[in-house]
């Protein structure tokens, strides 16, 4: 198993940024005839994350996210750090090289050393 982080450019800001949860979604009830206080805290998964920072990258990122789900998945490792995850190197490198044709130096790969992985 091959992980790496993916980082893009900030349409705002031009600086290298990852998107990263900072806190778990909360859902909840609005009930017509009574109150509700249930709710519900669940991390987002790996694409919904990335769909919902549509806008902030000068990256398509549904498309980012096509090219990754060809050869891997998006994953949220430890409930806050977005990672591509795939089987092999190989892989890995067919994402960056897609990645690079298609967004130059946008958005990219950086493989996580298999230390910070244990």
């Amino acid at each position: 198993m091959e992980r790496a982080l993916l980082w893009f450019k900030c349409a705002a800001m031009h600086d290298p940024v990852r998107p990263v949860l900072k806190r778990p979604a909360a859902l909840g009830w609005e009930a017509k005839q009574r109150r509700v206080d249930l709710v519900i805290e669940r991390p987002l998964r790996g694409e919904e994350l990335l769909s919902r920072m549509k806008g902030w990258f000068t990256a398509d990122v549904m498309q980012v996210t096509d090219i990754v789900n060809k050869h891997g998945r998006l994953k949220l490792l430890d409930d806050y750090d977005l990672v591509v995850e795939t089987e092999n190197m190989g892989g890995m490198e067919a994402i960056a090289k897609e990645l690079a044709e298609a967004f130059e130096a946008e958005t990219w790969i950086e493989p996580m050393p298999k230390a910070k992985l244990k």
